[in-house]
């Protein structure tokens, strides 16, 4: 994709990826909250180091919320090719560690979450998504206040 992207009256629109281990979960609640609340400003994706494809219960929680991630699909970083972003916020230590080395006008935020599916191994929806609702509104907290965390970078 050639140059910057601009919206409809000509504005710079950023370009952020969010970045996770799998592109199932926190990487996806967080590319819904972004694209809800600042898809006018930002240019919004989401990339697993792997793609595992999109957690049920991440979805579902979202929708309770008012965020359809049915549209989305699990990627891989690899599968984003050369794109060029603004802006990478790794959720996940995994991914911060394994993050590769960016083009130096790339900036990068650490943002990490609890890993619902790894909370919740082996619990029925009745214990499991309480614990992912609390990080959804973690996420969607975040998210809130994410383009001043940026613009300090």
């Amino acid at each position: 994709m050639g140059g910057t992207p601009e919206d409809e009256e000509g504005r710079i629109v950023k370009r952020l990826l969010f970045l996770c281990t799998g592109n199932s979960c926190r990487s996806q609640m967080a590319e819904g909250w972004m694209r809800q609340r600042w898809g006018q400003e930002f240019e919004v994706f989401s990339a697993g180091i792997l793609a595992k494809g999109i957690d049920p219960r991440a979805a579902r929680v979202m929708q309770e919320s008012g965020v359809d991630l049915s549209q989305h699909s699990s990627k891989t970083l690899a599968s984003l090719g050369d794109e060029p972003f603004d802006y990478v916020v790794t959720v996940c230590g995994h991914a911060d560690e394994s993050c590769p080395t960016l083009p130096a006008r790339t900036a990068k935020l650490h943002m990490p979450f609890d890993d619902p599916p790894k909370l919740t191994e082996g619990m029925g929806d009745d214990d499991a998504l309480p614990i992912y609702r609390r990080v959804r509104d973690e996420i969607e907290a975040s998210v809130a206040s994410l383009p001043e965390r940026l613009s300090s970078l």
